[in-house]
């Protein structure tokens, strides 16, 4: 059984969280305003800098729904203090990205470079070349983007081709063998 949903939430400095009738949490900090719809049947108490999400019952559905709720207020709470980030190279000859004004340009070996906008509330950086930085409050969009570049060259497993997130294993192949 997941104790997730018990753990107390801590309020950060300069962090203002409402919730109102309609069971909305709203979150406000300085990297920006999330908000997050909970059902009725949960209840959100605070007190002082101290965050509390009380399910109603002991269902299957209420206890898997109530750890749920806990980490999707914790992660809106870290992502206007501090953001999430994810960070991805560029594999191959001639795959290249570079930053034009709101819009990502990426050369992927097609015969026309990829160029994709920035979402609101998302960022992207090039550092060089080769290495793209997604930014953003909200976890979820953050990561939702950052596979949305990816999915146009996935990583492939023999020469290692592709858009790599930072960290990942790729894993290799080997190749036909002649006779």
């Amino acid at each position: 059984m997941s104790r997730i949903g018990f753990k107390p939430i801590d309020i950060p400095e300069k962090v203002e969280v409402s919730v109102d009738n309609t069971n909305t949490v709203k979150v406000k900090g300085p990297n920006g305003e999330l908000s997050q719809k909970i059902p009725a049947t949960f209840k959100i108490e605070q007190e002082d800098k101290v965050l509390h999400v009380v399910r109603p019952d002991d269902e299957k559905k209420t206890r898997s729904l109530h750890g749920l709720y806990r980490t999707l207020i914790a992660n809106m709470l870290e992502g206007v203090t501090t953001g999430y980030k994810k960070q991805m190279h560029i594999e191959g000859s001639g795959y290249r990205a570079q930053k034009q004004g709101n819009k990502l340009v990426m050369n992927l070996g097609f015969s026309h470079p990829v160029e994709m906008s920035d979402p609101d509330g998302i960022t992207t950086e090039v550092p060089d070349d080769r290495t793209i930085i997604v930014k953003g409050a909200d976890k979820q969009q953050v990561g939702n983007y950052a596979a949305n570049i990816r999915k146009w060259r996935l990583p492939e497993p023999y020469k290692g081709k592709g858009i790599i997130y930072d960290g990942e294993q790729v894993r290799r192949k080997e190749g036909k063998t002649g006779k």
